[in-house]
């Protein structure tokens, strides 16, 4: 679930998605005295809920300026830019306009979004909410003037009109309504993740026409995992192996407030998630989260028996590893942080035995990780000791097979082996234009 992400998203949110928050240290923009403070620092919290900050502000770019490039299947597009400047960003767009991008994915001079910003989660998001946060957007953000960037998307893809019907057919309008027989938190966690928080738009499959699968639990593909660029974005049901069902409450609040738990660690999009988003929310906002999502039933598992940790077959092998390649790697680039045990030394090092990310059928981003690292996690201004190295120059292909191989069968792990072609083509598509 390390890449639960945003998510993780890798995060889908280009366009115009709105949500983040302004740094601390950010200037106040004019006109700022005649919002309403409260307001605005309302919509602050609701902006860094939504995480717009990970698509929206470039690497060494100005907060919510745009630039950043997300591929998509149909070619690279450009975040914009969601400042209140009003000729490059969006300082001319009234609350109505503002509501309209935000929930139906049109822009304010009618050309249609692409679906891959996550308008038909942000659908859901209640008016009280979406007046906050244009209060934070125009009020609270810096004005920035730096013209958006055409996509890379070439024609007759990049034509808009098209997605009008995608929006008859997919796009379900409409604020969230509490459910009946459920409680207050759980109500308040299904509209976080499946509103603001957009935990499908990583998490579920989609369909052929990029649509999600299903927007809320009534749909049975809902979060039950995803691939995404690169990245397997992971299973939140409760799947008792590759999902969240060994995970206790407590696990679950700790892995979003920190990234980091005795199961497993955030990497990939997560990693964005949890620096830019869920370490900031409140307690009750995190166990709302936590309360909803513990409450899906398993989804997408193979109907293998629970889990259970046995050393004793891996430890033979690492006590031979002449004899087994995946064994050889292990023990000179691996053991020293996962451990002849395989779990680690949580929630610093992250465990291999019984990891969801281990336990996935699809390994890709096992491969990915270890091809290229991950990011810092960022605890409270703090980044984390000991982050993922990536080894695409250290390790051949073959290599790089043989120790996921190893790990996926290690400590009674029993997931299925990695090939040296399925390595091949994410160093490829992912070492490209480093």
């Amino acid at each position: 679930m390390k890449n639960m992400l945003k998510g993780l998203g890798a995060a889908l949110c280009v366009a115009l998605p709105f949500l983040a928050q302004a740094p601390a240290d950010a200037a106040t923009p004019a006109g700022a005295g005649a919002a309403d403070q409260a307001l605005v620092q309302r919509g602050a919290y609701l902006a860094q809920l939504g995480d717009c900050a990970a698509c929206h502000t470039a690497p060494k770019g100005k907060p919510f300026a745009g630039g950043l490039p997300m591929n998509t299947p149909m070619g690279r597009i450009y975040v914009t830019n969601i400042t209140p400047d009003a000729q490059t960003g969006i300082g001319g767009y009234t609350e109505a306009d503002f509501a309209r991008a935000l929930r139906e994915g049109v822009a304010k001079d009618g050309h249609n979004l692409y679906p891959a910003m996550p308008y038909p989660s942000y659908a859901k998001v209640n008016d009280d909410d979406v007046k906050a946060l244009y209060a934070f957007f125009m009020h609270g953000v810096a004005p920035v003037q730096q013209a958006n960037r055409e996509s890379d998307i070439k024609w007759p893809l990049n034509m808009r009109w098209p997605l009008m019907f995608w929006n008859m057919a997919f796009l379900q309008k409409g604020a969230y309504r509490d459910k009946p027989g459920k409680d207050v938190a759980w109500n308040r966690g299904a509209y976080l993740v499946q509103g603001l928080g957009h935990c499908g738009s990583c998490h579920t499959p989609r369909g052929v026409a990029f649509q999600e699968s299903a927007l809320d639990e009534s749909g049975s593909a809902f979060l039950s995992g995803a691939l995404l660029d690169g990245w397997f974005a992971s299973n939140l049901t409760g799947e008792h192996n590759a999902g969240l069902g060994r995970w206790s409450d407590e696990d679950l609040r700790t892995f979003l407030k920190s990234g980091a738990n005795r199961h497993a660690s955030a990497f990939g999009a997560m990693t964005s998630v949890i620096n830019n988003s869920t370490q900031a929310l409140s307690d009750q906002d995190i166990a709302a989260m936590s309360a909803y999502l513990k409450s899906l039933p398993p989804v997408g598992g193979d109907g293998a028996a629970a889990y259970t940790y046995d050393p004793q077959a891996t430890k033979v092998s690492l006590d031979r590893p002449a004899n087994d390649a995946g064994a050889r790697v292990y023990t000179a680039y691996c053991m020293h942080c996962h451990g002849v045990d395989g779990r680690g030394f949580a929630p610093m090092l992250a465990p291999l035995a019984g990891n969801p990310n281990v336990l996935a059928k699809d390994a890709s981003s096992l491969i990915n990780v270890t091809l290229n690292g991950t990011g810092d996690l960022v605890i409270n201004g703090v980044p984390s000791p000991f982050p993922m190295p990536g080894f695409a120059a250290v390790l051949d292909d073959k290599q790089i097979a043989d120790v996921l191989s190893f790990v996926r069968a290690g400590w009674n792990n029993g997931a299925p082996a990695v090939g040296a072609a399925e390595v091949a083509k994410l160093r490829q598509s992912t070492q490209a234009g480093r």
